[in-house]
């Protein structure tokens, strides 16, 4: 059995598999590469800071390094600032307020407010106030303030956030694959969208295209998760050697970002639409449903190209020959004398057409070009 086979097998299995169980076993799947670096950088971080620099009880930097990773790709070197200016912040003004005033349960609320106060006004990241108020929390209730104590946390701070930059580094995620998988999710959700607009249309059922438009309005999450992948896949990619030669492919990768989100909400128009001419008795004549129904192939054809790899088919002009085919079906003539209702849905397909167009590859001018 070839490697490709025992894949393919794999996936017809979890395919198979009840939709919950699915798609918890594919978010663990995805996310085994992040945890196995938290728990790396953790290790590694405590070693350093304990047998290298020698500090008794440094806690503070596999928490650091922790949270400066995360399970999340995107802006971990920001992150990793924020821990340890966060850090800082909060045990310099715990360490100075509570060796004035001592502990209890007003001097709490002292001190994290004027540690968190004070972080803001130094960084405006969200991660900085926050473990800013943790830290003075834990100095002013569990650590003795004053001497080389506080010192001594900051430097494990920095020491996790470093350690965390360096394991991504060494043990990176690939800066691709995650978001292309990310964009092909969402080019499979709008197949399905665009199936159920058409058999809703067919039917004249408002519950189907109801149902249909729900699932594209569920869809800003996915679009959210694979722009943060993309930021994260940018940052791997130069901070890691391993990946220094995808930059190129992750640069397409992004030009896709805007053009799948607006095709996406061009796709919700045209659902409301298809809504108002059912709930409105208005006609939508079967050519134009035949035109919505062709961008299923368009979409899965898209959606094969971007968890292609270089070199393999379908690819960009593939892609582009099949949404060229729906532009030309697509005129305006097919609604000459119809009602808004099909003129909007009409029109929604024809700028989805252009959205796509340029998930494939082509410059917006060509893309537009291609409907006149």
């Amino acid at each position: 059995m070839t490697v490709d086979t025992a894949l393919e097998t794999v996936r017809r299995r979890q395919n198979a598999l009840p939709t919950p169980i699915r798609t918890r076993t594919r978010r663990v799947w995805y996310s085994l590469i992040p945890v196995l670096q938290c728990a790396i950088a953790a290790g590694v971080s405590w070693a350093v800071a304990h047998d290298v620099i020698g500090h008794s009880q440094p806690f503070f930097a596999p928490i650091a390094a922790v949270i400066s990773l995360g399970v999340s790709l995107g802006q971990r070197w920001r992150r990793a600032v924020e821990m340890v200016v966060g850090v800082t912040v909060g045990i310099g003004v715990g360490d100075l307020i509570v060796s004035l005033i001592g502990t209890g349960a007003w001097q709490i609320s002292v001190v994290v407010g004027l540690a968190m106060t004070v972080a803001v006004a130094v960084d405006r990241g969200p991660l900085v106030p926050l473990q800013a108020g943790s830290s003075a929390v834990l100095v002013a209730t569990l650590l003795p303030p004053g001497g080389p104590a506080g010192v001594n946390r900051m430097v494990d701070a920095l020491v996790g956030g470093v350690i965390g930059v360096l394991i991504v580094a060494l043990v990176p995620t690939h800066p691709v694959l995650r978001a292309r998988r990310d964009a092909a999710a969402v080019l499979h959700t709008m197949a399905g969208v665009v199936d159920g607009i058409v058999d809703g249309l067919g039917a004249r059922d408002v519950e189907i295209v109801s149902g249909a438009l729900k699932r594209a309005r569920s869809t800003q999450g996915a679009i959210d998760t694979m722009r943060s992948d993309l930021s994260g896949g940018r940052e791997i990619s130069r901070i890691s050697p391993l990946y220094w030669n995808s930059r190129r492919r992750l640069s397409r990768l992004e030009a896709t970002a805007d053009p799948i989100d607006n095709a996406v909400r061009n796709l919700r128009v045209l659902a409301r639409r298809a809504v108002s001419a059912i709930q409105a008795d208005e006609p939508v004549h079967d050519e134009v449903v035949d035109v919505v129904a062709d961008l299923v192939g368009a979409l899965d054809v898209l959606r094969r190209m971007l968890l292609a790899d270089p070199g393999e088919s379908p690819d960009g002009a593939d892609a582009a020959r099949v949404l060229r085919t729906i532009a030309r079906k697509a005129k305006p003539e097919l609604v000459a004398g119809g009602g808004l209702s099909e003129t909007v849905i009409l029109a929604q397909v024809r700028s989805i057409v252009v959205d796509l167009l340029m998930v494939s590859g082509l410059k917006r001018e060509s893309a537009l070009a291609t409907l006149r």
